[in-house]
């Protein structure tokens, strides 16, 4: 979910009230846009993110880390099928390991670059 999330950019959202954000005048009105892609490769965020390290969300506190992962969104825009789809993917990854034996086809490293990468200033 960290290196391909389900929707590349959230749904859109209209701000309610003229604010500022990032040093930004966001208008009462504005439709704005989260792009998801872009946080998740972020490297001030992730250290090695293009590595498959499933050991950097041990001690993962959703609460706390927040707006490090959130494919599903948040607050009233987010999915509400959130919690059913992290325990689906435990369950299945579990029933997996369990009901087969796994070995390595050979000893080269699978490659996890992405192709057509919509922003290529992160894709390195």
């Amino acid at each position: 979910m960290q290196m391909f999330p389900i929707f590349p950019v959230l749904v859109p959202r209209e701000s309610s009230a003229d604010r500022t954000a990032g040093g930004f005048r966001i208008p009462h009105g504005t439709v704005l846009l989260v792009n998801m892609w872009a946080i998740q490769k972020d490297p001030k965020i992730w250290v090695e993110r293009s590595k498959f390290n499933p050991e950097r969300f041990e001690g993962f506190d959703g609460l706390r880390d927040w707006l490090k992962l959130k494919p599903f969104g948040s607050g009233r825009s987010g999915s509400p099928g959130e919690g059913l789809a992290l325990h689906m993917v435990g369950l299945a990854l579990g029933s997996l390991i369990q009901c087969f034996d796994w070995e390595r086809v050979s000893k080269e490293m699978v490659v996890m670059n992405e192709v057509g990468s919509l922003c290529p200033r992160l894709n390195h």
